[in-house]
């Protein structure tokens, strides 16, 4: 049977990744530090994906196991997998890398000769070539060599809203209906799997900024000014009309971008970026605000959701003020139980709003758009009042 090892056990790697192989006929093995989880995992060999939507349906997941990432036992299940996939998020892969070079090691002691291919389903550019460098750094030798030879890494684009709802069993999950995962082709070892809701991509770039400009670009916007507005929930902020307006205009800003960089057409884009909308309206998955707002200086970095596309629209020649006012928003995130957040508002309240936000965003102290994410600043400020 197909083994596939699914790195991170939490609500995404159940709910999407996980869900997808098992679907597709592999045995999936979960790998992760929470206990809780991996032994819930392993005395029930399954769970139910909850699928929240216009039509509500019920998925069961059975051909599963779980094991704990830290130890030796996930060595002895990469050396027979075919397959490795993570959802533990971008900062998470070094730490994950040392067990993956560890049990490619062992695959090569033991004379494995076949394909591994691994896949970093992250919300970043690029994850998988920056878990394949991790995982470079810790082989020397004939292990770095076999690595080279059998192992891939093929870059992906991720796309599926599931939100952290508690159940009565604690590993079962809900998600929206609609997801994509976009897979470059390419870069796979050997013989590509074939599996039903896996889409292999060529330009996997355009399917990646096409969904952070879109998605990341109008959730995180949304999460900001609903927290302004004391708004609990993404369902909540986008049924706003002011909101929805600064949301969807932003979102179009973006998308002429993104036609002008990639050649998309404009009104299958536009259309697009209503059917996003439509998954903000989810009134079943009630996705926090604060959820989807966490980590506000992974999202006002340079490659990211809020500068990025702004960047992108300005130098196509596109206006951007609705952007510019999603960039305001995240910048008066104050949750004191984020750290990036408490961080973010002692830096600003320490060097000044444009000082701060060219060290967040990797920007020249003169760059041009500093001036204007200091109006747009004010400007979300006098939005709420």
């Amino acid at each position: 049977m197909k083994k596939a090892i699914q790195f991170g056990a939490g609500n995404i790697g159940r709910g999407f990744i996980g869900a997808v192989l098992e679907q597709a006929g592999y045995h999936v093995v979960f790998a992760d530090v929470n206990a809780t989880v991996i032994d819930k995992i392993n005395e029930d060999h399954a769970y139910t994906v909850h699928v929240m939507d216009v039509e509500c349906v019920e998925q069961k997941i059975t051909n599963i196991s779980g094991v704990n990432s830290t130890t030796d036992a996930v060595i002895d299940q990469i050396k027979e997998a075919e397959l490795i996939t993570t959802a533990v998020g971008v900062v998470i892969l070094p730490r994950i890398a040392p067990a993956i070079a560890k049990g490619i090691a062992a695959r090569r002691a033991a004379g494995v000769e076949k394909p591994l291919n691994i896949i970093a389903c992250e919300n970043a550019v690029r994850a998988s070539s920056q878990l394949r460098d991790h995982v470079l750094s810790n082989l020397e030798g004939e292990d770095k060599e076999y690595c080279q030879k059998w192992v891939g890494f093929p870059d992906c684009s991720v796309d599926r809203i599931v939100p952290p709802v508690r159940s009565e069993n604690p590993v079962d999950v809900v998600v929206e209906a609609f997801y994509e995962w976009n897979v470059e082709q390419a870069s796979f070892v050997g013989e590509v799997p074939q599996i039903a809701g896996m889409n292999l991509a060529d330009n996997l770039l355009a399917y990646v900024e096409r969904k952070l400009f879109t998605l990341n670009t109008g959730h995180a916007i949304t999460a900001y000014l609903g927290c302004m507005k004391g708004l609990r929930t993404i369902d909540e902020s986008i049924a706003d009309e002011q909101i929805y307006t600064i949301v969807k205009t932003a979102m179009q800003e973006s998308g002429l971008g993104l036609v002008a960089k990639h050649g998309f057409d404009k009104e299958a884009h536009f259309k697009y970026i209503d059917k996003i909308i439509s998954r903000f309206k989810n009134p079943y998955l009630k996705d926090d605000v604060t959820r989807v707002g966490r980590e506000p200086l992974r999202k006002l970095s340079a490659t990211d959701r809020l500068i990025n596309p702004t960047l992108t629209a300005q130098k196509a020649g596109v206006e951007t003020p609705n952007l510019l006012l999603g960039i305001g928003a995240a910048l008066h995130y104050n949750n004191a139980e984020d750290s990036q957040s408490v961080q973010m508002q002692q830096r600003i309240a320490e060097v000044g709003l444009k000082a701060a936000v060219a060290e967040f965003a990797s920007l020249e102290a003169d760059a041009p758009i500093l001036d204007a994410i200091a109006e747009a600043y004010a400007k979300a400020e006098s939005l709420v009042k």
